[in-house]
């Protein structure tokens, strides 16, 4: 996977990734920090469970520092608006040829993808067949249940 390109991630998703970066690394490190003193104090190390779950949440805290750093560190941020073409940032209507209903979607990046929030990756296959689409354009994808066919009815 290609960190620097696929790494798109809303105003909105690198102010959350900051702001949680900046925790992690004032509060939570402190707090660990705390723990694993009192911890030490308990005694022998070999033996004890506050030191060793102190230790393996430093672990876990640190590898998402590392984490949130690189995906910062490589991000794009996408801005969405009003589009004429659908691309990263988009806001998607769309209906299944043959059907009534209506689906709405936000093309997002793969960090920041969540299907019950209706945000789908540029890179999913229904992202990808829906990349440079237009309004009023048709496009089919390939699902488990074969090809399925849809109409692009609204970009914002």
């Amino acid at each position: 996977m290609n960190q620097e390109s696929d790494n798109f991630l809303t105003k909105e998703k690198f102010d959350e990734f900051t702001k949680e970066l900046d925790h992690l690394k004032t509060t939570r490190r402190r707090e660990i920090a705390e723990q694993l003193e009192y911890a030490r104090s308990l005694g022998d190390l070999s033996e004890n469970a506050e030191y060793q779950e102190a230790r393996e949440i430093q672990g876990a805290t640190e590898g998402r520092i590392k984490q949130l750093e690189g995906m910062l560190a490589h991000a794009q941020v996408i801005e969405g608006g009003k589009q004429s073409e659908i691309s990263i940032g988009s806001k998607v209507s769309i209906i299944k040829v043959g059907e009534k209903e209506e689906r709405e979607y936000e093309i997002v990046g793969s960090a920041e993808a969540n299907m019950r929030d209706r945000k789908i990756s540029h890179m999913s296959p229904l992202g990808t067949a829906m990349m440079a689409k237009k309004k009023g354009e048709t496009f089919e994808f390939e699902t488990p249940n074969g090809i399925a066919k849809y109409k692009v009815v609204k970009i914002s």
